[in-house]
Parts: structure tokens; C-alpha cells; sequence
């Protein structure tokens, strides 16, 4: 518990002094916002800044924050390592300056952002690569509502029908109409589960692993089955609660709203380093289900100890909640791990409309032509999920790619944030490291992951390390070309 406290603490000092820095080397100003001089009714809609930041906040952890640090607590408390240091450095960073920029460039959605600033080669990419990603994220935020729901009530396929039908609803009205009144309320209920949850924890000061007694795979250890490697998994597992690509299709929906851009730092770094929180308190209540001492918590909650070490993410949410918060908890947990993952969906195809409409110049005003977008993107969806639904391991596989591609996501931002930076003549080392870093956890983990080539480590850990040499080298020459263009 000393580890958790200590994380804690770091995660506050981060937002005040290094979310401070951030903010000094961006320079907000007093210039309009798109929200006051792009005005529109619909997506651009200036909202009281306690709002954006609850929207915001929900929009980018669904249960991203709950369900990846679980499965990240699996490793050991290496895990509180990154969740501070990625939230800190590199998750608060990314969602602060993409969001920011977005403000800079009329709201525009990040596959606009990377042509700026990347070119127009590497916009199509990422026009293919984020609205597939958004388009994903909606599915499997369809997906495992409606599995969990249908114990309670109804179908499967009702559930289905009935989410995509909010969908349709939500994605098509004025941002302010449903999100913009329903999502805080969701916020809020995120937030009051975790702090209760933190409650627990501080009033049962359970034994648990801390930082000092090892940084090693805690998971192989406890089980010879759990075969993901510490490094580059964990960095892919815990994505929401450290980095996430996701979040930069999501902070331009909020930079279209805000009223001044002074208010960048506490809405899109603040609600990052809220979500590390958040994963913070999870990732140590699954500490104590898996590992505490000299019980772990997984054999005190009454059908648990069936599965132990292997108790999925969702069933550690619901066991947990109903045992330790009651009846209240059992309301919680069905907002946590149903209503969250649909808001995040909405949210997703309502980000992909909008980078569509971006992309081909349509104007979102007419219903009609809202409609020409996105029953495309439904058809897609609805394709994924028959196809899923009839393959056993298909959520999962689905999930697998998601992650990878959320993280290779947060790639492009972050180096779309150095060019800016260097352009722009401020110190860019604060997001080139970030990118360096996860450029060489995602390259690795293709290398070495089951769903991709499956190499051994000592294989793919060189490879992985000749991916950062290389960015690095190529870095350096597009800097030294850069310099010499602009010195003249």
C-alpha cells in the first residue's frame, strides 16, 4: 500500500509541476477558440469547462483505466511504475498537445493533424488507421455490453440492436443534446467508484506487493501459464491508464467546445492524469485480489477462487464491487463496465463521422449528409460483430488488435507533436522520448507477440532495438534537412 501512496502523490506533483511545464512550452493565449468563432449548433457548441473536462474524462476511459490495469496488476507492481510514469510523461502530454493543436487548427481531427505536420502521404495512413481503429473501438463497445446485459435480461442480439440504436441517436444529434448532458453524470459515477474503492483499500490495509520487492514478472512467477512478456506487454496491456492513440481521436471533440484556451491544461492533461488515478486504485484492488497477503482476495470473495489468477477483468469488477461496496457497488459496476464502454463507442463513431467529413469536405448541418457517413461505418461495424459473434475467440482477437493499434496511434500523435515543436522552436525532447519509447513497444511487440510473427525474445528484443536506433538516425537527418531549410 506504501507503493500506491507513493504513486499517488507522484501523479498530483506530476499535474501541478510538469503539467505546469507542458503548458509553459505550448503557450496557451487569448486568441478564439473554434468553439466561438466556428460556432455551428452541432459539434461546435461552447460548454461550462467542468463539463468538457467530466466528457472528456469519460470519453477517454470508458473502462480503458478499469480493465487495463487489471490485467497490467498481473505483472507485479511494475505495473504502478508505468501507469505514473507514462501518465506523467507521456499519456498527459500526448492528450494535452493534441488537443491543443486541435484548438490551433479550427478542431481539426488527427488524421488532419498528422497531414499538417507529417505530410499527406502519412494522412492517408492515418485516415485508414484511425477511423478502422474508432470503428473497432464502437464494435467492441457494442460487444461486451450487450454479453454482459443479456445475463440480466433479454438477448444478445436485443442488446445489440438496442446500443446501436443509441448509437445512431447519439452520433447524429448536437454533441450537447445526450453527451453533453448524460456523460457527466456518468463521470461522476466512474470517479465515486473508485474513491470508494480507495476508501476500502485504506480502511483493510492489505499486504501487498511493493516496488522495493521487485520489478521483475510477478505473473510468471505465480503462474507458469501466464506467458506475456513484462516487456513490451505491459506497455500495451495498461494503455488508458499511461498512453492511449484513442484519446487523440477524442480530445478534438472537446476542443471544439472549450471557451479559452488557458483551460487546456486542467481538461486535457487533468483528465488524463484523473484516468491514472483511477487505474492507480484498480490496479492495486487487483493487487490484493491476486496477490495479497497472507490471503489474496480472489479466496475471500465468495466465487472467486475457482478462476484465482485467471479471474477475467470484468468478473474482478463485479466480484469485487458487490462484495465490498454491497448493493451500491452492484449499481457502480454495471456503469463502469456497461455504460462507460458505450458512451466511449458513441463517442468513437461520432470521432470517425467527423474525421470523414473532415477528409471530403462535407458540412455536418444536414442530417442527411451526417447520414451519408456514418450508415457506412454502421455497415462496418455490424460486419465485425456478425463475424465475431460467430467465431468463438473473435472478441478477443478483435481486442488483441485494438490494443496494438490504439498504441500505434499514440505513436503518430506523439510524433506529429515533435514536428510541431521543433517547428515551432520549443523544446520537443519533452514528447521525441514518449515517441521513441512506444515506437520501440510496438515494433517490439509485433515482433515477439503470438498475434503477430511470434519471435523469440532474443530475436525480437534486437529487432525492437534496431526500430529505435533507426527512428532515432532518421530523426536526425530530418532535423539536420529541416535546420538547413529554414536557416537560409
Amino acid at each position: 500500500m506504501i507503493s500506491f501512496l507513493l504513486s499517488l502523490a507522484a501523479l498530483v506533483l506530476g499535474y501541478i509541476f510538469y503539467g505546469r511545464l507542458i503548458e509553459r512550452v505550448f503557450q496557451p493565449d487569448n486568441r478564439l477558440t473554434p468553439a466561438v468563432a466556428m460556432a455551428d449548433g452541432i459539434d461546435y457548441i461552447v460548454m461550462p469547462h467542468w463539463k468538457i473536462f467530466m466528457i472528456q474524462f469519460l470519453n477517454i476511459a470508458g473502462t480503458g483505466p478499469i480493465f487495463g490495469a487489471i490485467m497490467g496488476a498481473k505483472f507485479g507492481p511494475a505495473c504502478y511504475l508505468w501507469i505514473v510514469f507514462g501518465c506523467i510523461f507521456a499519456g498527459a502530454v500526448h492528450d494535452y498537445i493534441s488537443g491543443m493543436l486541435s484548438m490551433r487548427n479550427k478542431g481539426d481531427g488527427l488524421p488532419e493533424l498528422v497531414g499538417i505536420y507529417l505530410g499527406k502521404h502519412t494522412k492517408r495512413v492515418m485516415l485508414v488507421f484511425s477511423v478502422l481503429l474508432l470503428i473497432m473501438v464502437g464494435t467492441v463497445f457494442v460487444y461486451s455490453p450487450a454479453e454482459i446485459l443479456q445475463h440480466m435480461w433479454g438477448s444478445s442480439l436485443m442488446w445489440i440492436l438496442v446500443i446501436f440504436a443509441y448509437y445512431v441517436v447519439a452520433t447524429m444529434l448536437p454533441i450537447d443534446k445526450i453527451i453533453g448532458k448524460i456523460y457527466p453524470l456518468f463521470a461522476f459515477a466512474l470517479l465515486f467508484m473508485a474513491v470508494a474503492l480507495m476508501a476500502y483499500l485504506l480502511v483493510k490495509w492489505p499486504t501487498l506487493p511493493e516496488l522495493w520487492d521487485g520489478l521483475g514478472n510477478m505473473g510468471k512467477a505465480a503462474d507458469k501459464s501466464f506467458t506475456d512478456e513484462l516487456f513490451p506487454c505491459l506497455f500495451i496491456t495498461v494503455a488508458c491508464g499511461a498512453i492511449s492513440g484513442f484519446h487523440a481521436t477524442q480530445s478534438p471533440l472537446m476542443a471544439r467546445c472549450v471557451k479559452s484556451e488557458r483551460m487546456g491544461r486542467p481538461i486535457f492533461y487533468g483528465a488524463m492524469i484523473t484516468e491514472g488515478v483511477v487505474a492507480l486504485i484498480w490496479a492495486t484492488v487487483a493487487s490484493y485480489f491476486f496477490y495479497g497477503k497472507p490471503t489474496p482476495a480472489c479466496q475471500l470473495i465468495a466465487g472467486a477462487q475457482t478462476t484465482g489468477f485467471h479471474t477475467s477483468a470484468p468478473a474482478v469488477v463485479n466480484l469485487v464491487c458487490n462484495d465490498w461496496l454491497g448493493m451500491l457497488g452492484g449499481v457502480l459496476a454495471l456503469l463502469g463496465v456497461v455504460a462507460a464502454p458505450i458512451t466511449s463507442g458513441d463517442t468513437a463513431f461520432r470521432s470517425a463521422r467527423l474525421i470523414v467529413a473532415e477528409t471530403f469536405n462535407l458540412n455536418q448541418r444536414a442530417i442527411p449528409k451526417r447520414l451519408i457517413i456514418c450508415i457506412p461505418l454502421f455497415l462496418i461495424s455490424i460486419a465485425m460483430l456478425i463475424w465475431q459473434s460467430a467465431n468463438p475467440d473473435g472478441f478477443n482477437v478483435i481486442w488483441q488488435y485494438f490494443g496494438w493499434a490504439n498504441q500505434t496511434l499514440a505513436v503518430f500523435t506523439l510524433w506529429t507533436a515533435t514536428v510541431y515543436l521543433v517547428q515551432q522552436h520549443k523544446p520537443y525532447l519533452i514528447t521525441l522520448i514518449p515517441a521513441l519509447f512506444m515506437t520501440t513497444v510496438c515494433t517490439t511487440f509485433l515482433f515477439v507477440s503470438k498475434q503477430a510473427f511470434g519471435l523469440p525474445v532474443t530475436i525480437g528484443y534486437p529487432l525492437g532495438g534496431a526500430t529505435l536506433i533507426i527512428a532515432i538516425v532518421w530523426f536526425c537527418l530530418w532535423l539536420h534537412r529541416w535546420k538547413a531549410a529554414n536557416d537560409k
